[in-house]
Parts: C-alpha cells; sequence; structure tokens
C-alpha cells in the first residue's frame, strides 16, 4: 500500500472517527451500552409512561424513573425541585462521576423530559441511548424483570440553569411580534392546523384548537429514522433550515405537554448545539390561556367546525 493510499485511509478514519464522538457526546447506542452494562461508573435510568412496561422487563442494573410521579411536581404542575431530585438520584445509585444513560418508550420522549431536567440542574455526563426502548427490543437484545439494586451514590445537585426553560410570558410575547425568537412546534400538522385537539386517547387537553401565532410545524418524527434513531446532524440542520430554523436565533419548542417538545429540544440543543429552550407547558398551557391570540387554520372554534 503506497504512502498516499494510506493517508488517505487515516483521514477517513479520523473522519468518521470524529463524526462518531460528535454524536456521541449526548447519545450512546444499544453496542456500547450493551458493552458498559456492568461498567459501575454508568448508571442506567428507564423513564417509561406506560405502566408496567418497566416492571415486564427493562434493561439490566436500570432504575425506574416514573414520569407521571418522579420527574414532576403532581401537585403544582412544575418540574421536580432539586433537592427531590437529587435524593432520588442518590436513592439510585448515582455519583458524581457517574455517566447516566437515559432510556425509555414512546420513542425517548420521556427519557429526553430527564435529560432536560437534569441538564436545568447542572447534572454532568448524561446521554440519551439513541434509539431508546423500542431499538434495543427490537435487537432482541435481553430485559430482566428482576428489581435492581442499588448502593446510594453521593451526585449533589449545586447549580440550576431556568434558562433552558420558556415560560407563557416568553411565548406570549412571540405570538405579539413583541420577541425575536423562533418558536417551533413540533407536534402533528393536523394538530398543528386546529383539525385536532390533541392525538387521540390522551387526556390532557385544551379548549382551543390551532397553534401559537409565528410558530412553525416541525414534527419530532422528522429527526428520526425508522428505527427511532436520531438522524445525522447534517440531515438534521437541513430539515430545520427547511422551515427557516438554522441556529441563526433563539429557539423554543413546545408540544402539548412538553413531553415530545423535550426530544426536539435535546435534538436542537444536544446534537446541533442550537440556543434552545423547551416550553413544558406548552399547548394545554397556551391553549388554555385567557386573552391570547391562536392560529387555527382548520376553522375550529370550541370544538365545533
Amino acid at each position: 500500500m503506497n504512502l498516499i493510499k494510506k493517508v488517505t485511509i487515516l483521514i477517513v478514519f479520523l473522519f468518521t472517527s470524529q463524526l462518531a464522538l460528535a454524536k456521541s457526546s449526548a447519545l450512546v447506542d444499544t453496542n456500547w451500552l450493551a458493552k458498559n452494562i456492568n461498567n459501575p461508573k454508568v448508571s442506567i435510568i428507564e423513564v417509561s409512561v406506560k405502566p408496567g412496561v418497566y416492571e415486564r422487563g427493562h434493561i439490566q442494573g436500570a432504575v425506574n424513573f416514573k414520569w407521571h410521579t418522579d420527574l414532576v411536581d403532581t401537585v403544582s404542575r412544575d418540574i421536580i425541585s432539586k433537592d427531590k431530585l437529587q435524593n432520588l438520584l442518590r436513592k439510585s445509585g448515582v455519583n458524581q462521576d457517574s455517566t447516566i444513560v437515559l432510556y425509555g418508550d414512546k420513542n425517548n420522549w420521556f427519557a429526553a423530559w430527564g435529560a432536560w431536567v437534569f441538564d436545568i440542574y447542572g447534572i454532568q455526563n448524561v446521554k440519551l441511548l439513541d434509539g431508546g426502548r423500542k431499538k434495543w427490543e427490537a435487537e432482541k437484545r435481553p430485559l430482566t424483570p428482576l428489581a435492581t439494586t442499588v448502593k446510594a451514590g453521593n451526585i449533589e445537585l449545586t447549580k440550576t440553569n431556568l434558562g433552558l426553560r420558556a415560560r407563557l410570558s416568553d411565548v406570549v410575547a412571540v405570538a405579539k411580534k413583541k420577541s425575536n425568537i423562533d418558536l417551533v412546534d413540533i407536534r402533528s400538522a393536523a394538530e398543528y392546523q386546529g383539525k385536532i385537539f390533541a392525538p387521540a386517547g390522551v387526556p390532557e387537553l385544551s379548549v382551543r384548537a390551532g397553534h401559537i401565532p409565528g410558530a412553525v410545524n416541525i414534527s419530532w418524527g422528522k429527526a428520526v429514522n425508522k428505527d427511532g434513531t436520531i438522524k445525522s446532524a447534517d440531515e438534521l440542520k437541513k430539515i430545520y433550515a427547511a422551515a427557516g430554523i438554522d441556529g441563526s436565533k433563539p429557539i423554543i419548542t413546545y408540544c402539548r405537554i412538553g413531553e415530545r417538545s423535550s426530544h426536539s429540544w435535546f435534538v436542537l440543543k444536544k446534537v446541533l448545539g442550537y440556543d434552545a429552550r423547551n416550553y413544558d407547558g406548552s399547548w394545554t398551557e397556551y391553549g388554555n390561556s385567557v386573552g391570547n391570540p391562536i392560529t387555527n387554520l382548520a376553522g375550529t372554534v370550541w370544538g365545533k367546525i
């Protein structure tokens, strides 16, 4: 093999390695997790929303965080407090130097919510399992119904960055053209247009259908491949740029209750490196608010056509 060919192969290797490394800064794949499943420095947390999923079988070593009760304040409809999260993580065996791997059902929506909350409280070395539970199961990797027992951890949460969270006032300012922020509605086209209030069967609803004025519609699903893994950075940039989102301005994502938009927030913030916030109040808060404008392309008013 001549020198030029060797150098060419080395350059290609280094380039592809850097691409893989860039993606793995926020994501780990199923092969990586399988190889590190017994690594004492790795803490695995499942955040699934469907009852009984974790109990019927989970990745070996994973502890269970219930989104409905563990990562939210059930009374004030808020995210979990810093102190409660610290206690939960310590009970789950998470140490200051742990690498945390989050995964879950429902396309990793609620696992991404966990990643967003963890980022708010300054937790380091948090990864999302690319493809989540769906990909792990599709590859017929082992699950166990046995409860995970861990030694208490020592993690300490000392920071809070509320700049990662958008509030009602932030999106109202966009709607009233008083703020130069890109607003991304990541729901389905039918929800965005106002044809439906929400996906079938969900309990959290609003009294109005449509979207926040000024928002563009880029469904969360456009960011993933068929197997649930997140698309490459180049593909993602093209998808968002086609709707006018190029990272040149701050971005706010929203959906219905903040879980799907957490996934898009993760893609924009952690994969693309854009300045992004998640509006967890989302359409159930905005659509039920009094005195704020909406855009309804379908012409539905108070549930009637």
